[in-house]
């Protein structure tokens, strides 16, 4: 009854996880200076991931909530 609802937020954790981890290693690269000028694409590509997951969450939330 509640497998798909846990179903999908195992994976959006596993992806916030994935996220985190991701944020952590830029970090670190950032705070030894891999980032500069027009080499931010680490942290570009980071952000559209980040944000994807955001709105990929925010349509799973309403389809099974407000649906």
């Amino acid at each position: 009854l509640g497998g798909p609802f846990f179903t999908v937020t195992g994976v959006h954790g596993l992806h916030v996880l994935i996220g985190t981890i991701w944020a952590s290693l830029a970090a670190v690269q950032a705070l030894f200076g891999a980032y500069r000028g027009a080499n931010a694409i680490g942290v570009e590509l980071f952000g559209l991931y980040w944000h994807f997951v955001d709105i990929v969450w925010i349509v799973l939330f309403s389809v099974i909530y407000l649906v």
